[in-house]
């Protein structure tokens, strides 16, 4: 049976290393509490001059263990447990070093901070990333092994109709768009107001597909001039993940290229706003035609920007746009 992508990214020693720190900031925790005054007389230090407040540290500890031991049975599943504790080791060890190079603390205190910080570092770094590898390339995946062809009969648009019915009366292009603060996904909605015209009349119709609420949806695209053009609401994005449209990798989302489009969206008044819809979802555009998938572009980044008549046509420049004037394209647009 094909492993899914929970079980390709989960490994034993995830689960090993929560434990064992789950054993460790219980059994020190519980030691701090106790006996409060010998960590310092280990160390040759004078012991606070309030334990309780040392004490309250153990415990504060201790409870990270618990959390890291509920993490253990299904590290990727808990990973914000993973989160929260990295967090506050990095800002443990941050601490120290500030502390230690003013001389409120001396250097020897360090080998607590090595103990309780600095070796689960990596690890909790490498659950990290293992969890989000996981969530993006989709366990839930599974669930929309059927085809494309099967959603295409069963979703439905705003006009009544679902996508088959409308792709049987005519091509059909079908744009799956960001969250509704993005400054691509406003920059895709101007774009496809302007080309609107020119895709009407190569007979072909939009259908948007977006991942908030109707309304919102509705009023979102009122601003764009798009407000009859059909849609789909999609929050759950089944039908992003039935086209494989998945979330995007660090590069796709932030990279150079990324930043500089949206210097450049922003300075034609596409600003970006607060996220509506999964900020990691990547776009993507295709052709319908009598209930099939006959043309596809998913985005390698966010920053793609596909001109809707050429894509169409399947051509790339002037012939396109020549072919879109004469309503006719050079490469035919039927299976």
């Amino acid at each position: 049976m094909q492993k899914t992508a929970a079980q390709r990214t989960k490994l034993p020693w995830m689960s090993i290393t929560l434990a064992s720190a789950a054993t460790y900031n219980i059994l020190w925790g519980a030691w701090v509490i106790l006996i409060p005054d010998s960590i310092f007389n280990w160390l040759g230090l004078i012991a606070p001059r309030y334990p309780q407040l040392w004490q309250c540290i153990g415990m504060i500890v201790a409870t990270y263990g618990v959390g890291y031991a509920i993490a253990a049975h299904d590290p990727l599943r808990h990973w914000p447990i993973v989160l929260v504790g990295l967090v506050g080791k990095i800002f443990g060890l941050i601490g120290f070093l500030s502390a230690a190079a003013s001389g409120q603390l001396p250097w020897t205190f360090g080998i607590t901070i090595v103990a309780n910080d600095l070796i689960w570092l990596v690890p909790f770094a490498l659950v990290l990333r293992a969890a989000f590898v996981s969530w993006r390339m989709e366990d839930g995946h599974r669930i929309y092994e059927e085809t494309a062809q099967l959603f295409l009969d069963t979703a439905r648009t705003t006009s009544g109709e679902t996508l088959a019915e409308m792709s049987r009366n005519g091509p059909v292009l079908l744009v799956f768009l960001r969250h509704a603060g993005c400054a691509f996904c406003k920059e895709a909605a101007a774009d496809l107001a302007k080309e609107r015209a020119t895709l009407e009349a190569l007979g072909v119709r939009p259908v948007l597909v977006h991942m908030g609420a109707e309304q919102a949806g509705e009023q979102f695209f009122a601003a764009y001039g798009l407000e009859d053009t059909p849609r789909v609401s999609d929050p759950e994005r089944t039908l992003y993940r039935a086209f494989k449209l998945r979330r995007g990798r660090l590069g796709q989302l932030l990279g150079f290229r990324v930043w500089y489009r949206g210097v450049e969206a922003a300075m034609h008044g596409h600003w970006p706003g607060w996220p509506q819809g999964d900020g990691f979802q990547m776009p993507g555009i295709f052709l319908l035609r009598n209930g099939q998938v006959i043309r596809a572009f998913r985005h390698e980044t966010t920053a793609d920007r596909p001109e809707y008549a050429e894509f169409v046509c399947g051509l790339w420049g002037e012939q396109s746009r020549d072919a879109a004037e004469q309503n006719t394209c050079a490469s035919p647009i039927t299976p």
